[in-house]
C-alpha cells in the first residue's frame, strides 16, 4: 500500500510538500503540485481521513439528523443532500430519529468536538440550547424544512400551500372540503400539517364557507390511519366531496379507502395531497409540490458556505400547483371536467427569495 513518503519519493518533494497540496494549500508552485499529483495517481494513493482531520482540524464528514428517514419526503430531501456533500469531496453520517429522545441525544452528542464538520437538520427543531452548544463547538448548523432562530435555513410557506390547495378545489366548485393531517403538538415538535390546516381554513374563510370541525381529522401518519379517517368521513351524512391531505402518503390512503368503499375518484371525490414524491407521478396525484430534493441540495449548499467562512442566508422556495388526475368539480356541477381542470401549473411565491436568517 502506497503512502505519503512514496508519493513524495516519486514526486521528488518534502512530505510536508505532499501534505499541502493534499490539504490544498496555496504555498505549493504550480509545477510542484502538479508533479505530486501526478504521483499519487502513479500510486493510487488515498490519504488517511485520520490524518487529514490531524493536520487540518476537519474531518471532511458532515452530520445529517433526519426524522424517519425511510418516508419518501425524507428519502428525496436526502437524495439531494448527499450528492451535492459528495461533489464537495465530504462523506455523510445519516443519525435516524425514530423517538424523540435519540434527537436530544444526538444534538448533545454532536456538539463534542472532531465527530463532525457541520450539521443538516431535516425538519426537527433545534432548541435554542442545543443550537448555541454547537455554536460554542464551532460546528456550523443548517436547517432543512425548517426554520429557527440562530440558524439558516431551507423552508417553504406551508400555510401558503394549504391555500393554494383549498383554492383550488373551491375553484373547482367544491364547498364540503374535508382535511386530513397529522396529530398536532406531538412530541417531535413538527408544524407542517398544522400549518396547512391553518391554511385550508383560511382559504375556506375567504371564501364566506364556515369550517366544519367534524371535516378535520387528524391522527399518526400513517396510510392505515388516513384509510380509517377517510371511511369516518364517507360516513357522514353529508360527505366531504373533496379532501385534502396533509401529505401525499397520507392521500394514498385516502384514495386507498375510497376505492374500498366504492367512491369513484375523482368523479364522487376530489383528492388533493401535499409534498409530490416520486409515487405521487406515478399515480397521477393532484398535489401541492415542493422541491424535495432541491432542498436538501441548497441545504447543503448553505452549509457548504458555512464552512468556507460565509454567513449563508435562509432561502424560501417555491410551491407549485401540479393538477393531474384525482381532481375535478363536484358531481352534478355545471362545471366541465375539462375546463375545470386545465393543464397547467400555478406556482407560490415566485421565484425562489432570500431572507436573512433571524
Amino acid at each position: 500500500m502506497s503512502t505519503i513518503a512514496s508519493v513524495a519519493a516519486l514526486a521528488g518533494v518534502g512530505v510536508g510538500t505532499v501534505s499541502r497540496v493534499l490539504n490544498d494549500s496555496g504555498a505549493v508552485s504550480g509545477s510542484t503540485r502538479m508533479r505530486v499529483l501526478e504521483a499519487i495517481e502513479a500510486l493510487e494513493y488515498e490519504p488517511s481521513a485520520a490524518a487529514r482531520a490531524l493536520s487540518t482540524g476537519r474531518t471532511q464528514t458532515i452530520g445529517v439528523l433526519a426524522p424517519f428517514f425511510t418516508e419518501p419526503s425524507v428519502v428525496e430531501r436526502l437524495r439531494g443532500v448527499t450528492r451535492r456533500l459528495a461533489a464537495a469531496g465530504y462523506q455523510v453520517t445519516l443519525f435516524d430519529v425514530e423517538r424523540p429522545e435519540q434527537a436530544t441525544a444526538a444534538f448533545r452528542s454532536l456538539a463534542g468536538k472532531g465527530r463532525v464538520d457541520g450539521l443538516l437538520v431535516v425538519s426537527l427543531p433545534p432548541t435554542p440550547g442545543q443550537l448555541e452548544r454547537l455554536r460554542a463547538a464551532g460546528i456550523p448548523v443548517v436547517l432543512v424544512d425548517r426554520q429557527a432562530e440562530g440558524a439558516p435555513g431551507v423552508y417553504t410557506d406551508d400555510v401558503g400551500g394549504g391555500r393554494l390547495a383549498t383554492e383550488h378545489l373551491l375553484e373547482l366548485g367544491h364547498e364540503r372540503i374535508a382535511f386530513l393531517g397529522d396529530t398536532e403538538g406531538g412530541p417531535f415538535g413538527f408544524t407542517s400539517s398544522e400549518a396547512r390546516r391553518r391554511g385550508y381554513e383560511a382559504a375556506l374563510e375567504a371564501a364566506g364557507i364556515p369550517v366544519r370541525r367534524e371535516f378535520i381529522r387528524t391522527g399518526p401518519h400513517r396510510r392505515d390511519a388516513a384509510r380509517a379517517a377517510t371511511r369516518e368521513l364517507l360516513a357522514l351524512g353529508a360527505p366531504p366531496t373533496a379532501i385534502f391531505a396533509a401529505s401525499d402518503h397520507q392521500a394514498l390512503g385516502v384514495i386507498d379507502a375510497a376505492t374500498g368503499a366504492g367512491v369513484d375518484v375523482p368523479e364522487r371525490l376530489s383528492v388533493i395531497g401535499f409534498d409530490d414524491i416520486e409515487l405521487a407521478r406515478y399515480c397521477g396525484l393532484t398535489t401541492v409540490a415542493q422541491p424535495l430534493e432541491a432542498s436538501g441540495a441548497h441545504g447543503a449548499d448553505l452549509l457548504l458556505a458555512a464552512l468556507a467562512g460565509g454567513e449563508p442566508r435562509s432561502q424560501e422556495l417555491r410551491l407549485e400547483l401540479q393538477v393531474r388526475n384525482t381532481t375535478a368539480a363536484p358531481a352534478g356541477s355545471t362545471t366541465h371536467a375539462a375546463e375545470s381542470r386545465p393543464m397547467r401549473t400555478r406556482l407560490l411565491n415566485g421565484m425562489m427569495r432570500e431572507s436573512q436568517a433571524i
